[in-house]
């Protein structure tokens, strides 16, 4: 299908498009963020908790060492001992694990919120289509992440050999010191390579980041034929909506109709407007209860006279008012006294009307 090109799809992605992908778990993620977030915390452990973690483990071990001639053989025994060291090996390296749990979580949530989906496990034909297999092997994903591991190694080896150079006579001596002396030195070059690796690994995850969002924000956009039908679903077919907008009108003209029987007057310029315009003692203003032009017009009059509602032609003020009083409202105040002239000469009438009846 033609939306299926993508060339086809030239057009921004919406909100509601991005929500979309969001709920799917289709999000912008660069796996190298995580590896920063782990070897930077890798990193901090080391250099906060490695003493920490040795003084922690150290008496116990040399204790079992010490008196390993008293140690039990049978399986209860083994059992407790077991149990006791994976307690002390708990107690020293818990915290360090989950900081470092944490900052593996904190290099997801850094690039998107926390999403719940289960699409990804849905079983597709995609997943063993050969055509799609080659293309994730030979597409520009497979590409960049070649290019990536490439300068990762290139940007790893140079930060080593820059750091390991003019320490290589001190490498040499290690060998001929004692040992505890030689843990503190490698603990201290250990975090001095993780810190200059954390360093370059930065600009290459920023970058990766950037290359990935790019990527994602691509498939993301949207043909025209996509754009309309979104719309249509979210501000309705346009077909319908006129629909819906006729059939209230109707239903408004119907109750509109309804009203002119108790209307007290119709103002009316005989070829095109009628206003029906109602009014009783107590009343802050006369109110409008229909108006209309043209057929509709027509209209309101026919059944003002069916049921004997006074008919004033007034051409000025019948176009005056249909301008500037919608139906249910009161009429402008700058309309009262040209109104009240209308209603009361309206009055009049009846009352002569009722006195010759009488």
């Amino acid at each position: 299908m033609a939306d299926d090109d993508p060339e086809s799809k030239t057009e921004d992605p919406t909100q509601k498009r991005l929500d979309d992908a969001l709920e799917r778990g289709d999000v912008a993620k660069s796996q190298e963020i995580n590896t920063w977030f782990v070897i930077a915390g890798a990193t901090l452990i080391i250099s906060t908790f490695s003493g920490s973690i040795g003084t922690g483990m150290l008496a116990p071990l040399r204790n079992l060492i010490a008196n390993s001639w008293m140690i039990r053989t049978d399986g209860a025994s083994l059992l407790r001992l077991t149990q006791h060291l994976e307690l002390v090996v708990i107690a020293a390296i818990g915290v360090p694990l989950l900081l470092l749990a944490l900052a593996a979580i904190a290099g997801n949530m850094i690039q998107h919120r926390l999403v719940w989906s289960g699409e990804s496990l849905k079983p597709k034909l995609s997943k063993i289509s050969p055509a799609a297999g080659a293309k994730r092997l030979f597409g520009k994903q497979a590409a960049a992440n070649f290019l990536k591991g490439l300068l990762k190694l290139v940007a790893i080896g140079a930060v080593m050999t820059m750091i390991l150079w003019p320490e290589r006579h001190r490498l040499e001596s290690l060998v001929r010191i004692d040992v505890s002396a030689m843990l503190g030195a490698t603990t201290s070059l250990t975090v001095h390579l993780l810190g200059a690796a954390v360093a370059a690994l930065a600009v290459i995850a920023i970058a990766d980041y950037l290359f990935q969002y790019r990527q994602w924000f691509e498939r993301q956009k949207m043909s025209l034929q996509e754009m309309k039908e979104e719309f249509k679903q979210s501000e309705g077919d346009p077909h319908i909506k006129a629909r819906i907008r006729q059939l209230r009108q109707m239903r408004a003209k119907k109750r509109m109709m309804a009203a002119v029987p108790k209307a007290s007057v119709i103002i009316t310029n005989p070829t095109h407007y009628s206003i029906a315009l109602t009014y009783e003692r107590g009343m802050s203003a006369p109110v409008c209860v229909a108006k209309g032009v043209d057929s509709l017009a027509f209209k309101i009059r026919e059944v003002a006279r069916e049921h004997d509602i006074p008919i004033v032609e007034n051409v000025p003020l019948a176009r005056a008012l249909y301008a500037t009083v919608e139906v249910d409202e009161e009429i402008p105040v700058e309309h009262y006294h040209a109104v009240a002239e209308v209603i009361g000469y309206v009055m009049k009438l009846k009352r002569g009307f009722a006195g010759r009846h009488n």
